[in-house]
């Protein structure tokens, strides 16, 4: 399996920040130059980025980050977009802008049927389903509600739909520098046998290390770029 890392770009007003476990009052703004910022990271040798409408996963009003999408798509690179996809229709958009993968979140707990009609019309290779999960049990709607659905479950009805990737984040460890959750994001690709991409807590290259010998399929960074403990060419050199 190939191991491929993607810088994150997380969108909120049409600027680029970090949240700390997804809290939005927990905000750190780095640039209000998303396609400079994306232009920065291919320059660096990635190949994929994984952008987030954060205006979109919490229901607000995102023509910022809209026009902000526009701009990172006019870079080329290609693009891993997640944030308040909840029907076909705006998932349709995404991909006619030129988004290359969708990531399908809350829709894939309340709406299973859709993410099944998605890839019938788009096939897996645009769909990824993100499961994020505090303490074992899917989290929806930005982060903000909880669900009774485990990771572990989710993981495997998506599965049965035909779904190949997933992104899986454990909240806990988002935006804080704590490490990745290995053994759980582990689990998680060896009971399903899905193409996992693990997200939240790389602080170090050694949590990116971590993620390519634990045979998952990629793995998100977006704090530690921004903050320095990472080196993004340094990164690629491991993928």
């Amino acid at each position: 399996m190939s191991f491929t890392i993607y810088p994150a770009i997380d969108l909120r007003g049409g600027k680029v920040v970090r949240l700390k476990e997804g809290d939005p009052k927990r905000l750190t703004e780095y640039s209000d130059d998303p396609a400079e910022t994306a232009r920065r990271w291919l320059e660096a040798g990635a190949s994929w980025l994984h952008v987030v409408n954060l205006d979109g996963a919490f229901g607000e009003n995102e023509s910022a980050n809209r026009s902000a999408i526009e701009a990172i798509l006019k870079t080329g690179a290609q693009i891993q977009f997640g944030g308040g996809i909840r029907s076909l229709g705006a998932l349709e958009r995404a991909l006619k802008l030129g988004v290359s993968r969708v990531v399908l979140g809350t829709v894939a707990v309340e709406q299973p049927n859709a993410v099944a009609d998605a890839l019938r019309m788009f096939g897996p290779e645009k769909i990824a389903v993100g499961i994020d999960a505090r303490d074992g049990l899917v989290r929806v709607r930005g982060w903000q509600s909880g669900s009774r659905v485990s990771t572990i479950d989710l993981a495997l009805q998506m599965r049965t739909l035909g779904v190949r990737t997933v992104i899986f984040t454990d909240i806990s460890r988002d935006g804080v520098n704590a490490g990745l959750n290995i053994p759980a994001t582990r689990e998680l690709a060896e009971v399903s046998g899905l193409d996992v991409i693990a997200s939240g807590g790389v602080y170090t290259l050694e949590d990116v290390t971590a993620a390519r010998d634990a045979n998952l399929a990629g793995v998100i960074i977006g704090r530690a770029l921004y903050e320095g403990t990472v080196d993004l060419k340094e990164a690629l050199t491991l993928s």
